[in-house]
């Protein structure tokens, strides 16, 4: 049955969102790669500014492991095959 043509929906921000499930994407550090590399990859794939890059890259390095972002998991896959894409070591995991 249709809607009476003066029936009111609720405004959308009223309506239950749908959240879609965030991962994380990580930056391993390897033995491989050189630090400039690991930037210039960075600011390629994310568009980050070189500070933020560099600031990923020396997290990896010191403690193995960087967070690089946390997005939707099509976005999160995508960014990490373009990582490994530069050879680097990256993967995803859920928030």
């Amino acid at each position: 049955m249709a809607a009476h043509p003066l029936t009111k929906t609720a405004p959308v921000a009223d309506r239950e969102k749908i959240v879609m499930p965030r991962f994380k994407v990580l930056l391993h550090n390897d033995d491989v790669n050189s630090m400039e590399h690991v930037v210039m990859s960075l600011r390629k794939v994310f568009r980050f500014d070189e500070q933020e890059c560099v600031r990923i890259m020396i997290e990896a390095h010191n403690n193995g492991l960087a967070l690089c972002i946390v997005e939707p998991l099509e976005q999160a896959e995508h960014h990490r095959d373009q990582l490994l894409s530069f050879s680097l070591v990256a993967s995803i995991e859920p928030e």
